[in-house]
């Protein structure tokens, strides 16, 4: 019986149970039901997710455990991602805001903003950067709270993302960071960045269909692009070049169509990345590739009347 359930602990291991009795799907986030349980707990009752143990002794008033059944069944039944029903993620360490106007963050670029973009910037000055397909706005975000010299713009084609992302701004009080509406770099002219990162849609519509239902609740413009999810990436492969810096750097996460974006370039010296776990899709490039491989970049475009 619920009524048996008291503390902190006791909702996070329920709810761990039921999520793992229920099936669900793990991948906003977190990838266990323990974390996810963890997560949606703790932001219920408006604690931070490093707390030290000895918190999960302490017990719950009626009115918070009323409300974390009912986040728990809600999490079950209508499969909605946690992050959407507690209305927080956390991204690089930090806390930002999370809702159906954007997907939530979860791209291993955390971890090369943690640490420092390095070997990879090792050496460059940095003085704009650009964070393309921004949704919440996370990535930009959290570069500009790790890097204070850098002026970051955050751009995507949604008003709806960019509402939730500009909010973000405000949450975190991130007055280095501009917000913009732009179909990639339609609403950019004439700016150049000595950093380009993007986290761009990326699913095919065959994946995409396949989907378990916790995806079907975020916004579709922020997953699929075209048959093979590269649609996005190649525009952006070939306009980049006209918005680096002579020694500007692009780092774009295209997942698990990797091995699509070589096959259709294979000429161009991608330099895939390396994390914790390993490769995880993303791929560092120099303007200087971009403009030496331009012309098969064009004609890869125009074959996909892009």
């Amino acid at each position: 019986m619920t009524d048996e359930l008291a503390t902190i602990i006791d909702f996070i291991r329920y709810a761990a149970s039921r999520f793992s009795a229920a099936g669900l799907t793990f991948g906003h986030s977190h990838d266990n039901p323990i974390d996810e349980a963890t997560h949606l707990v703790l932001a219920a009752v408006h604690l931070p997710p490093d707390i030290p143990p000895a918190y999960g002794a302490g017990r719950l008033t009626r009115d918070e455990r009323s409300k974390l059944l009912a986040l728990i069944e809600r999490r079950v039944t209508e499969r909605l991602p946690v992050a959407y029903l507690v209305g927080e993620t956390w991204f690089a360490g930090m806390k930002f805001k999370s809702d159906h106007r954007a997907l939530v963050p979860r791209s291993p670029i955390a971890e090369l903003i943690e640490g420092g973009f390095s070997p990879w910037l090792d050496g460059r000055s940095v003085e704009r950067a650009l964070d393309m397909c921004t949704g919440s706005g996370c990535i930009g975000i959290a570069m500009a709270e790790y890097n204070p010299e850098w002026q970051v713009d955050i751009a995507d084609i949604s008003p709806e993302a960019l509402s939730l992302a500009r909010e973000n701004i405000t949450f975190q009080q991130a007055d280095r960071v501009r917000a913009v509406q732009s179909d990639l770099f339609a609403g950019l002219a004439g700016e150049k960045y000595d950093l380009i990162v993007s986290n761009p849609p990326y699913v095919t519509h065959d994946e995409y269909a396949a989907l378990p239902p916790e995806y079907s609740h975020e916004p579709a413009l922020g997953l699929t692009s075209g048959d093979d999810g590269l649609d996005l990436t190649v525009r952006m492969l070939d306009e980049a070049a006209d918005h680096l810096t002579d020694d500007g750097l692009i780092i774009v996460e295209v997942g698990d169509s990797e091995r699509t974006l070589v096959e259709l370039l294979p000429n161009l010296p991608f330099v895939w990345l390396e994390f914790k776990v390993g490769q995880m899709g993303i791929f560092a490039l120099e303007r200087r590739d971009l403009i030496d491989h331009a012309a098969g970049i064009r004609e890869l475009r125009q074959s996909r009347h892009l």
